[in-house]
């Protein structure tokens, strides 16, 4: 049973740069990937990035490629959203997610098993 805390968000301007993290904590759940999704208002959850977390594997949205960047520090249980150069389309409120297991279709908000509580990024123009 995993609980997901994420932090990080505010308000900035186009162009800059934001730092998330999301640690996770309990027992009785086994810590395969993890990931972020963002929600627009209006709009339906979409995948960001996602990092496995023995292998460190990262994989990153198209459209945030080059700009955002997943990580993950094994002994805090902790992964991170590093986010530049940002754009007004990418206010959201942005979750963290926690799959326990393999799932081939892991830009699927429906793989994962916990979910934070979100955390609000806006970017004004």
């Amino acid at each position: 049973q995993a609980h997901l805390a994420e932090s990080g968000g505010g308000l900035v301007r186009a162009g800059d740069s934001l730092s998330l993290s999301c640690a996770a904590s309990g027992d009785s759940f086994n810590l395969y990937a993890m990931a972020w999704f963002r929600q627009a208002s209006g709009k339906d959850r979409e995948f960001v990035a996602r990092i496995a977390w023995r292998n460190a594997i990262p994989y990153v949205a198209d459209y945030a490629m080059g700009r955002f960047t997943i990580s993950r520090d094994n002994a805090k249980n902790t992964a991170y959203l590093q986010m530049n150069d940002l754009k007004p389309e990418d206010t959201a409120v942005y979750y963290c997610a926690l799959d326990t297991g393999v799932d081939s279709n892991y830009r699927s908000p429906g793989v994962y098993e916990y979910w934070g509580q979100g955390t609000q990024v806006t970017v004004s123009s």
